[in-house]
């Protein structure tokens, strides 16, 4: 979807204006705080059962420790595969090699900074429009990427409980119940709004009453808008999107392999029944981001989740520990180093539209340079 021509200044400045990335206030950094306080006092409190993890971790295994972070780099080239894919949809061609380097990037800067999420996807958002891609396309990519990503954490919940048994099943049966009773208010929701004329007159009257009222809320709408209207010109049809969204759950497939293979690498029994649900609802407390990295919180909460299906808690904190140090630790110096060349690199050539692209009698178009860049 193309901007209109008339407004492309003043539309992308309200664009860039409503990502702007909001800094962590005074309450984040006391939660922070106590969080690392009550890591820091759990591991005194467990001091032996980290002597014990630090013996498994310096008699690894160097052949299944390297299956491990194959399996951790496969799982960051299908994570960096997702917009790429969707970018491709949208009629630009770009190299699954830049790709990967910006989605590493930002993962280092969004797990290192206060609020490094938010800053993170700001970033790549103008990674992309700097390269040539229109700035709704780029904002609609970032938005269906996150989607789908979510929707494959939350198919390999479902799985995970099915894995689990009725006994590891009881422990997160409130928390699912929840999300179920989300899931049906959106679907009655969406019902209502597809069945009901009336409901559906009542619903834009406050959506566009609430735009009158407010600046900031109307250029939220148009901004939503938009990033609808470009997903829905993507590609039309189910097929296309079976790609992307097959990226995603891999995505998460291959990193949940990497802990099972950190546990094989340590010489510790895989706990079949409950890795998959373990990994996926540490991920939950892990995307909120509640210390940088979410340090202290996913080792906490995937530690004490291997413990209830069954790992003492010795080689329970030595698989995390492991497993964080592949999929977190080792890739900070490589983002940042990436974060660096990307963000200082004048990248002169443009995203291409994919038909040109393949056609070698069509020369490139090189975008404006901007000033700044």
């Amino acid at each position: 979807m193309s901007e209109r021509p008339e407004s492309a200044a003043a539309d992308r400045e309200g664009w860039e204006t409503g990502r702007r990335p909001m800094r962590p206030g005074p309450v984040w950094w006391v939660g922070a705080g106590l969080l690392v306080a009550a890591a820091a006092w759990v591991a005194f409190w467990r001091r032996h059962e980290l002597a014990q993890a630090f013996d498994l971790i310096s008699r690894v295994r160097v052949p299944e420790l390297a299956v491990a972070v194959g399996c951790e780099a496969l799982s960051i080239v299908c994570f960096a595969a997702v917009p790429h894919r969707l970018l491709l949809s949208g009629g630009v061609r770009w190299s699954l090699r830049r790709m990967t380097v910006i989605a590493v990037a930002a993962n280092a800067v969004a797990g290192a900074l206060p609020g490094g999420a938010a800053f993170a996807t700001a970033w790549v958002y103008r990674q992309l429009t700097r390269r040539g891609v229109e700035p709704v396309l780029a904002a609609a990519v970032l938005v269906i990427a996150g989607a789908l990503s979510a929707l494959a954490l939350g198919i390999l919940i479902v799985v995970g409980m099915f894995t689990v048994g009725a006994a590891g099943a009881a422990t997160v049966v409130r928390p699912i119940a929840g999300l179920l009773a989300l899931a049906m208010v959106t679907g009655l929701v969406v019902f209502s709004l597809s069945r009901f004329a009336g409901f559906r007159a009542a619903v834009r009257r406050a959506w566009t009453g609430a735009g009158l009222r407010s600046g900031p809320v109307a250029r939220a709408q148009l901004a939503l808008e938009r990033v609808v209207e470009q997903a829905r010109s993507l590609q039309p049809g189910f097929r296309p999107w079976l790609r992307p969204a097959a990226l995603a759950l891999m995505n998460w497939v291959l990193d949940a392999a990497c802990l099972a293979a950190c546990l094989w690498a340590l010489g510790v029994p895989v706990p079949w029944h409950g890795l998959l649900l373990a990994y996926t609802l540490t991920q939950i407390p892990g995307s909120l981001r509640l210390t940088p990295g979410s340090l202290g919180v996913i080792e906490a909460s995937l530690s004490a989740l291997l413990v209830l299906y069954g790992l003492p808690p010795g080689p329970a904190i030595a698989a995390t520990l492991l497993y964080r140090a592949i999929s977190y630790w080792a890739l900070q110096p490589v983002g940042w180093a990436g974060w660096i060349g990307v963000t200082f690199h004048t990248d002169r050539s443009s995203a291409r539209p994919a038909d040109q692209a393949s056609d070698p009698r069509q020369p490139p178009r090189t975008p404006p340079h901007e000033p700044g860049t």
